[in-house]
């Protein structure tokens, strides 16, 4: 397995990337640089490429809404080139809370969209020519000035004609689609004990379609370290990231990762966090949360326990393990963790 680590929202930038720049040295192989509704994350990442050496740098994520698939292309070669070829583009549907709500644009064909920005990103990494008529946008008017595009190429030439494409996905449509196209995916909040059950047979229809070429699916999870005797207690700071996403990242009707920790079994765990969410109750959403899914989804113990974690993701199939040290000395657990993977 490789070792990552995710840059948080609400951290100041520079500061933030220059320490994970330092983590480098303690074997970090991959930096993922989270967006929503924060800063944008090409920036930050250009900033690290400048500050790091030999980490990947990925996007998690760029949606396919707030963006085209064009202008994605563009960044994922900007970012390839300043980087020396070491960029992963991180895909993503997002919600509809933050693409209608956030960026104004409608939510629908998450899926369609997906594999379109997908297909076009690695044809314009290639230099094909791109006549685009895609289901992105509708087709202009004539007297809108539709009708007068060009077929045209990328005008540099991108450092690789592949980068990295890796999907956020959850349900089991876009959990099927992601084994058939991507290089890699990301879901969120990995149980690795359950990641079979809830996801097997998506991947496995993915991966029956997925093209040979590609290589096996590369999978990144993980979650909060912290190791040390007095560790298991740093797993109440998974809480609040929990109640937010299972309570708030989503509307009654829809709410991806509401729908996941019902899947896991917590059914009305799931019902009582999002009751209390959404009537403003953050901090008893939070204590909501049961013990046991803090637990199953971080690394945080003793050495022998989150030794333990560690193989029960690499038993799962994680092939990048992306944590968030949370306990002293962050460079030297890393650098723990390095030597068991």
């Amino acid at each position: 397995m490789e070792l990552a680590t995710t840059l948080q929202y609400a951290t100041d930038p520079r500061a933030a990337a220059d320490e994970v720049a330092g983590w480098e040295r303690a074997g970090l192989d991959a930096i993922w640089v989270a967006e929503a509704y924060g800063f944008d994350s090409p920036t930050i990442m250009g900033y690290l490429a400048a500050r790091t050496e030999r980490a990947k740098i990925g996007s998690a994520i760029l949606n396919v809404y707030s963006r085209t698939p064009a202008l994605i292309a563009q960044t994922a070669a900007g970012l390839d080139a300043v980087s020396g070829g070491r960029a992963i583009l991180g895909l993503g549907a997002s919600g509809p809370q933050v693409v209608e709500g956030w960026h104004g644009r409608p939510y629908d064909r998450p899926l369609g969209r997906t594999r379109e920005t997908v297909e076009l990103c690695r044809r314009i990494l290639r230099r094909e020519v791109i006549d685009h008529h895609g289901i992105s946008d509708m087709p202009l008017p004539a007297d809108k000035g539709g009708g007068r595009g060009k077929p045209l190429k990328i005008l540099t030439r991108p450092v690789r004609p592949s980068v990295p494409v890796y999907i956020a996905a959850l349900g089991p449509a876009n959990t099927e689609a992601t084994a058939q196209i991507a290089d890699g995916w990301l879901p969120a909040f990995v149980i690795p004990e359950k990641l079979q059950d809830v996801w097997g047979a998506s991947l496995a229809k993915g991966r029956a379609g997925r093209s040979a070429e590609l290589g096996p699916l590369q999978i990144v999870a993980g979650g909060l370290l912290a190791i040390g005797d007095d560790a298991a207690a740093y797993r109440d700071l998974a809480r609040p990231q929990l109640a937010l996403y299972i309570g708030g990242m989503g509307s009654r009707r829809k709410n991806f990762y509401n729908d996941l920790a019902r899947a896991y079994g917590y059914e009305k765990a799931a019902e009582r966090i999002q009751d209390l969410y959404l009537a403003g109750r953050k901090a008893e959403a939070a204590a909501a949360v049961p013990d046991e899914l803090c637990e199953l989804t971080t690394l945080c113990g003793p050495a022998g326990y989150v030794r333990d974690r560690v193989e029960a993701f690499r038993a799962a199939g994680v092939t990048m393990l992306n944590v968030h040290p949370v306990g002293p000395e962050p460079a030297r657990q890393l650098e723990t963790v390095k030597t068991w993977l």
